[in-house]
């Protein structure tokens, strides 16, 4: 009883090892990997290598698999490149393995006794977080050692022997009890290395042995499968698509199996020699070889989970990666990505509403309602997201950046609610009534309409981007704003004097929009006050600070 606790815990210890160091890379270099998985894949061989380099940096194929599950169930990747990334983990994964066959016993103290050091001492800095990867990978190899250690006395077991000796190179029931092994420790890379371990012992034949590790690979594709079962159908045909690589792999091998022992008999490498060397070629190979094919296997996996149609009539969130939040800066980026949708959607409201002001048309107001109700949707969803991320775990530009987004979220919020006030002050004018504006006076509501528009493009430009030259020219044009709104009241004014029946019949609405368009702006020029308080002066400039 006591070795299988001591199995198990060395598995858990395995887990936590891999999720220390899988947010300890993303925390530190989670923008760039970012990056590099969701950009620079355009070419397959790109997508295979940067598959390769990431699972060698984060130890683990099933943290490549989230991250790539995660970026097309965001619509940042697409498929195709996406399996060619999984198809370059495996390979990564193989190439671990056979690192972790040398004596590395040294290493594993070494990496935990410096990784504390610098961790409790610089926590909140790159080195810290460094430092933080230096003790997970310490436990990760601490575990595999434990690993193998607590399955050695449960192998010498009697029962144990005669199952094994039960095994006699059924390919398909070996590669099922590998698929169990690499299921029960949570990783492919522990069952290879435990089965190394029996190989080397001989209580396990060669053929054995080949179908163990060709089984470990499809539970680590099973592990990733299970793990995407909360994603997206577009997220979880990642996973789909790599298990079906490896059972694809599995029934090629089937005949060539009694051809490839002979021949890796013939090398006289000793048994744990030869496990991992065949792991790393049957990986190598077998990823190479359907590169090629991750097209059609695409389509493949399109057909088999299609995308379920949305019947809610409620928009839903695109960016919220729940699998992100312990990774702030993903998760920020995700967030920013949501905020500028909702923006996209406080830009269609208002081209609705300058057609509404041009003419009566129930279809576009009906519309312009469901907008409104998506906006508040979304803001919901961006609110309750940054606040299930870790406060204590952000550095300060991104704690600055989380209020950025917060406050941009409530201002576009906000910008929502008017324009709907705005229209029932409209429609309630045409339609109840029956007055509409001048001709003069609908032009000149135009025209500040169209500034108001490109100051939320400019304004939604510069929270993306925090450059400080756009921030200060969105303020400019707040200023031009203001000066062409006082213009255009004191020429409503005159229309007044005039006695223009229209304008006298509108007046109210007319300036009551006036002030609401006015209202709005300031909501969509607030974005330029955050990046310049942050920038290197610290403050405004008087000039800005006097055009407020």
């Amino acid at each position: 009883m006591l070795t299988l606790l001591n199995l198990l815990s060395a598995v858990a210890l395995l887990i936590w090892g891999t999720h220390i160091v899988r947010t300890g890379i993303l925390r530190v270099y989670g923008s760039h990997l970012r990056q590099v998985l969701s950009h620079n894949v355009s070419k397959r061989p790109m997508a295979f290598a940067a598959g390769i380099g990431v699972t060698a940096l984060v130890q683990s194929s099933n943290a490549t698999a989230l991250l790539v599950t995660s970026f097309v169930g965001q619509g940042l990747m697409a498929l195709p490149p996406a399996l060619a990334i999984m198809l370059g983990a495996d390979v990564g994964t193989a190439l671990m393995a056979r690192v972790l066959t040398f004596d590395l016993s040294w290493l594993s103290p070494l990496l935990i006794f410096l990784g504390v050091i610098f961790f409790l001492s610089r926590r909140q800095t790159r080195a810290g977080q460094l430092g933080r990867v230096g003790i997970g990978l310490g436990l990760m190899l601490l575990a595999l050692e434990l690993i193998v250690a607590a399955a050695t006395p449960i192998t010498q077991a009697t029962g144990i022997k005669v199952l094994f000796a039960s095994l006699t190179g059924d390919l398909l029931l070996d590669a099922l009890i590998g698929a169990l092994f690499a299921l029960i420790s949570y990783s492919s890379l522990a069952a290879v290395l435990l089965t190394a371990t029996l190989a080397g012992a001989g209580l396990i034949s060669l053929p054995v042995a080949i179908g163990l590790v060709i089984g470990a690979n499809i539970g680590s594709g099973l592990l990733a499968f299970l793990t995407a079962s909360l994603q997206t159908p577009a997220g979880r045909r990642v996973a789909l698509g790599s298990l079906l690589y490896k059972l694809i792999g599995l029934i090629v091998v089937i005949p060539l199996l009694n051809p490839l022992v002979s021949w890796l008999d013939s090398l006289e490498w000793r048994p744990a020699e030869l496990v991992i060397g065949f792991h790393l070629l049957y990986n190598s190979l077998r990823c190479v070889l359907m590169l090629p094919t991750v097209g059609p296997m695409a389509r493949f996996c399109n057909w088999l989970l299609p995308d379920r149609p949305d019947t809610s009539g409620v928009a839903r969130p695109r960016h919220l990666d729940a699998t992100a939040l312990a990774t702030p800066s993903l998760a920020l980026a995700n967030a920013v990505r949501e905020t500028l949708r909702i923006g996209d959607l406080i830009d269609t409201m208002l081209s609705h509403l300058l057609e509404v002001l041009r003419s009566n048309q129930p279809a576009l107001s009906k519309e312009l309602r469901r907008l409104d109700d998506d906006v508040d949707a979304l803001y919901s969803a961006v609110k309750l997201y940054l606040a299930q991320v870790p406060r204590e775990a952000l550095s300060e530009q991104d704690s600055r950046r989380w209020a950025e987004i917060i406050e941009l979220a409530v201002n576009l919020e906000r910008a929502g609610d008017i324009i709907e006030r705005m229209l029932g002050k409209v429609q309630d004018q045409k339609t109840a009534q029956r007055h509409s504006f001048s001709e003069s006076g609908l032009e000149e509501l135009a025209s500040l309409h169209g500034r108001l528009m490109v100051n939320l493009r400019l304004g939604l430009s510069v929270f993306l981007s925090g450059d400080p030259e756009s921030a200060r020219q969105l303020l400019r044009e707040k200023r031009r704003f203001r000066a062409q709104e006082r213009r255009l009241a004191h020429a409503h004014v005159g229309r007044l004097h005039r006695q223009v029946v229209q304008s006298i019949e509108t007046s109210s609405l007319h300036l009551e929009l006036i002030g609401d368009m006015k209202r709005l702006n300031s909501l969509f020029c607030s974005s330029a006050y955050v990046v310049l308080e942050s920038a290197d002066t610290g403050a405004l400039h008087a000039e800005e600070v006097g055009g407020e």
